[in-house]
C-alpha cells in the first residue's frame, strides 16, 4: 500500500467512527454504544482478534497493520448497513476485556477412539508444522509462518472466552492432529442472499494433520463439537463453507448431514483467484439432533 493509499484508508476510519458511526446511532436507540471511542474499540478489538492495544501501538488509526484497519472498517460498514450485530460485537469486545462472562465450555468432549480438548502452549509445534505442510494447507492460499500460526493459535484458543465455544484439539493416542469446532467468523461475508441473514453466524470448520486424514476425526469430531453448540449453548445453526475445489471438505459437509445452499466470492481473494470461488452448507440444530448427527466417516 503507497502512502497515498494509506493516508485515504486512515481518512476513512476516522471519518466512520468520528462522524457516520455516531450519526447513525441516533437512529439506532438499540445499539450498546454511542460515542467514537466506544465504536472505535468495538471494531478495532474484533479486527485484531482481543484486546487491539495487545497486538497495536497506539494511536491504532496509525499503527494498525493495513490489512487489519482494513477488517476494521468492513466491519463498521457492515454495522451501517445491518450485515452485521454491533451488540454482538461489543460483547466479544468485553469479554476478551474480561468485562463479561461466557458460559463455561467443558475442558474436553470424549469420543471413542479420540478427544477434543482446550487448546495448550505445547501444541504450537505441531499447529505451525500442520500449517506449513503444502498438502494440509492446499485449499488455502499459502502455507503460514511459525510466527503467524501461533497467532492463530493464540486466536483459536480465546474463541472459548469469547464465546463459550470454539475450535477444538483433535487429540489422538499419537497427540495433536488438528482442530475441528465452532466460531464466529472474523470477516463480513456476503451471506445474506443466500440464507436471509449475516448477523449472529457461527460457522464450523477442521483442519487435521495429513497422517491423521482417513480416520473419520473431521466427521466424527464435528458431531461432538455440534451436539455441544447446540445443546449447552443453544444455538438454532451452523453454517460451513469452504472453496468449491475443496471436495474432501465438502464431502464432510455432506455426511454430517448439512445442506447445500449456494455460492459465493470470498471478500478476502481477489478476483481471478482459483480459491475465490466457496460453495456454502447449513445444519439446523432441530434436524441435526433429530437426526442424532448421523453421517458416514469422513476422509480427512
Amino acid at each position: 500500500m503507497s502512502p497515498a493509499e494509506a493516508e485515504a484508508q486512515q481518512r476513512r476510519w476516522r471519518e466512520l467512527v468520528d462522524e457516520r458511526l455516531p450519526a447513525a446511532a441516533a437512529a439506532h436507540p438499540d445499539w450498546p454504544v454511542s460515542q467514537n471511542h466506544c465504536f472505535a474499540r468495538i471494531l478495532l478489538d474484533n479486527a485484531c482478534g482481543g484486546p487491539w492495544r495487545e497486538s497495536v501501538a497506539p494511536p491504532a488509526w496509525a499503527n494498525m497493520p493495513p490489512e487489519r484497519l482494513d477488517l476494521a472498517l468492513s466491519l463498521g460498514e457492515a454495522v451501517l448497513e445491518g450485515r452485521q450485530d454491533l451488540a454482538a460485537l461489543n460483547h466479544r469486545s468485553l469479554l476478551w476485556r474480561r468485562k463479561r462472562r461466557a458460559p463455561p465450555p467443558p475442558e474436553s468432549l470424549q469420543g471413542e477412539d479420540f478427544s477434543l480438548r482446550r487448546w495448550r502452549l505445547s501444541d504450537d509445534e505441531p499447529f505451525a508444522a500442520l500449517c506449513a505442510d503444502p498438502e494440509v494447507m492446499r485449499f488455502f492460499p499459502a502455507p503460514k509462518t511459525v510466527r503467524e500460526s501461533q497467532v492463530e493459535a493464540r486466536a483459536l484458543a480465546r474463541r472459548f472466552d469469547e464465546d463459550g465455544f470454539g475450535p477444538w484439539v483433535v487429540e489422538a493416542p499419537e497427540g495433536f492432529c488438528g482442530f475441528v469446532g465452532c466460531w464466529r467468523p472474523a470477516r463480513p461475508l456476503p451471506l445474506g442472499p443466500l440464507i436471509g441473514q449475516e448477523i449472529g453466524l457461527v460457522e464450523i470448520g477442521w483442519r487435521l494433520a495429513w497422517p491423521a486424514w482417513g480416520r473419520g476425526f473431521a466427521v466424527r469430531g464435528a458431531r461432538l463439537a455440534l451436539a455441544d453448540v447446540f445443546s449447552r449453548c443453544a444455538l438454532n445453526e451452523v453454517v460451513a463453507y469452504t472453496a468449491e475445489v475443496n471436495v474432501p471438505s465438502l464431502r464432510v459437509m455432506q455426511r454430517l448431514g448439512m445442506s447445500e445452499v449456494g455460492g459465493f466470492d470470498h471478500p478476502g481473494l481477489p478476483e481471478g483467484h482459483p480459491l475465490r470461488p466457496h460453495r456454502l452448507y447449513r445444519l439446523a440444530a432441530t434436524d441435526f439432533l433429530a437426526g442424532g448427527g448421523a453421517g458416514g466417516a469422513g476422509l480427512e
